[in-house]
């Protein structure tokens, strides 16, 4: 094989010409062998000599019967670190720049890590990040001895065989992995660096967690071709909902990581004797159970990342896309004991192909299961176990474009009591008019206890679209592509839906799996003023005055949470200020002059106190 049939970018045509080996990719299989340290060997350890440590094992390898376990020693390195984005180039930006948060020119570190890598055996392939005609031409270049950081790239975006690239292929986009310098450079932490040159986009992952590279640092290049061509990336996952009586119902669900974008491909979990546990006092411990005999079935589109290109638009005023992405990067932290989801379980324990898990503990030949989570400290699990899937084995998936009915967006949400009022006033799934909808987007709640990155205090923002975090240029251009969608897009229907808490009771990821339920069974439906009405909090829109699914009603006080004993309007409006305070910190961001005017009016409306339906006359629905 040569590696002049990629055409790499100059500095990375030096690097590969000067290396002490080369394996070049071409398939996961491969890369399996690769991550495991050849085909004869069962474990890996993945160790650097690091100036001044030694012997550092970044990550240990175990070949499973269902694919590759790898586990960090380190808990830090387990999930994401929010705060690991930095620019090397003077484009415009929001993000810091490297050399305001490290003191010196990127350049320099370029040149070293590219010095490093000229002394190490490397690995490289090719894939497309996003879809062909709707991404760009991409390349990795890794350790070898990082081989499963590049088969987790390589499930999750795709390995263009060497025999399949063709002539015509022009890398746009490339990754630079040197984790050692995590090290040497910065004390242990996560860092990624984007360099946007001309013509081409470089992306240096100093870290093995794929979260911040692999996965959203290739997100990075295409929400950077985005704003360059005018269109989105969104943040969600994406799902045919086929009722009982056959009718579809397509539904998008964004949110900020743990605001339960894989948990809406799920099916409902369900008890031993077939009930669903609607939610648990924790005040009185008293359970609440809601029967649904036959749940909806599910076609799954996208788990993370949508493209939403122009090509897909039919100008039927609703959003049309597809999925980014050529494998899926799931949470099971929720999966704790066998049968909790016999689906997911299924697919994972007897796959097709092999699979990548993340903080699953499993020893060499054995069977990798989901619920047998590392531990981070003695009784404490890891709150980020993953197992990416090739999207293609996923059962009914669909590949081609739909077109979205329901656009939801996923909040996690504490306990609300009298006692301790919080933001957790959002009842089992609100209507929004599509300017709240919007403004949702901007603010992006984090949300409570969230098992996908390293801790934040308080209430935070994932930031614009929720996909903030991965962009690497300005909010506000963020702001207005997506305000776009919502004025082009006025036959959807917006909703809001909490996960973990509704109030004083303990839901996990219900309210969103019996909103999908409830809503498909309505199809285009519209609700009569007897069953909606204005929430409290203007910023909740519209609360459901009743709820009855398969016959079986729901208690109001899990539609609109001022209705708990446990809460009452005094706390519900304490937690109503704590929302009103939260989007005046977040919405300052965005008032800039280049803003699109619209946009400014709706923001104005949150700081002048505005009603529900002042919003509604900002972005009328049709």
């Amino acid at each position: 094989m040569d590696w002049r049939k990629y055409n790499p970018p100059v500095d990375a045509a030096d690097i590969l010409s000067k290396c002490p080996s080369l394996v070049i990719a071409s398939s996961v299989a491969e890369l399996v062998d690769l991550a495991c340290g050849g085909s004869e060997s069962d474990s890996f350890e993945v160790a650097f000599d690091v100036n001044g440590l030694g012997r550092v094992v970044e990550a240990t390898v175990a070949r499973v019967r269902n694919g590759v376990a790898a586990n960090y020693p380190e808990p830090y390195m387990r999930r994401r670190d929010p705060d690991c984005m930095f620019i090397a180039d003077d484009l415009p930006t929001n993000k810091p720049r490297f050399k305001d948060r490290f003191g010196y020119d990127f350049a320099e570190l370029r040149r070293e890590t590219f010095e490093w890598l000229k002394t190490q055996p490397l690995a490289m392939f090719g894939f497309t990040a996003g879809q062909r005609g709707m991404g760009q031409d991409a390349l990795v270049i890794a350790p070898a001895n990082t081989g499963f950081f590049a088969l987790g790239l390589a499930l999750l975006q795709g390995i263009t065989p060497y025999d399949d690239i063709p002539p015509d292929f022009h890398p746009t986009a490339i990754i630079y992995v040197a984790p050692p310098f995590r090290h040497t450079h910065f004390d242990g932490r996560q860092v990624v660096v984007h360099n946007r040159r001309d013509g081409l986009h470089e992306m240096f992952s100093y870290n093995l967690y794929p979260g911040p590279s692999a996965k959203k640092g290739v997100y990075g290049f295409l929400i950077n071709q985005g704003v360059q061509e005018g269109w989105v990336t969104a943040h969600c996952s994406t799902v045919q909902v086929v009722t009982p009586y056959d009718n579809v119902v397509t539904i998008m669900h964004e949110g900020a990581s743990g605001g339960g974008k894989s948990e809406m491909l799920e099916q409902i979990h369900r008890e031993p004797d077939g009930r669903l546990l609607l939610g648990v006092n924790i005040l009185t411990g008293e359970h609440r159970y809601l029967e649904i005999p036959r749940a909806c079935r599910l076609r799954p589109v996208t788990d993370d990342m949508a493209l939403c290109h122009p090509s897909l638009q039919n100008n039927h005023r609703k959003l049309r896309l597809t999925d980014a992405e050529d494998g899926w990067f799931v949470r099971v932290n929720h999966i704790t004991r066998y049968g909790t989801d016999i689906h997911l379980e299924r697919l994972t324990a007897q796959p097709d192909e092999p699979l990548l898990f993340l903080n699953i503990d499993a020893v060499p030949r054995s069977r990798a299961l989901i619920w047998e989570h590392i531990y981070d400290a003695p009784g404490k699990p890891c709150p980020n176990p993953r197992v990416i899937i090739p999207r293609r084995i996923v059962p009914g998936v669909v590949s081609e474009p739909v077109t979205v009915d329901i656009r939801s967006f996923g909040v996690r949400t504490p306990p609300c009591t009298r006692e301790r009022p919080t933001y957790g006033i959002i009842g089992l799934f609100h209507i929004l008019p599509p300017a709240l909808a919007w403004l949702w987007r901007l603010v992006a709640p984090r949300g409570h206890d969230n098992p996908s990155i390293v801790e934040t205090e308080g209430m935070s923002s994932e930031g614009v679209g929720s996909y903030w975090p991965f962009a690497t240029g300005r909010r506000v251009d963020q702001a207005n592509l997506l305000l776009r969608q919502f004025q082009e897009n006025t036959q959807m229907r917006y909703i809001l839906c909490p996960n973990q808490y509704v109030g004083a009771w303990k839901v996990g990821f219900m309210p969103q799996w019996i909103a999908r339920e409830y809503l498909a069974r309505r199809g285009n439906a519209q609700f009569s003023p007897e069953q909606i009405q204005p929430a409290r909090c203007t910023l909740l829109g519209y609360a459901l005055f009743q709820l009855s699914v398969e016959g079986r009603s729901i208690a109001r006080w899990f539609l609109q949470v001022d209705t708990q004993p446990e809460v009452g309007p005094e706390a519900y409006d304490q937690g109503a200020a704590i929302l009103h305070a939260f989007f005046r910190k977040c919405l300052t961001d965005f008032r800039d002059p280049d803003l699109d005017p619209l946009g400014h009016r709706i923001i104005e409306c949150v700081f002048d106190g505005g009603t529900l339906q002042d919003y509604e006359a900002l972005i009328p629905s049709n």
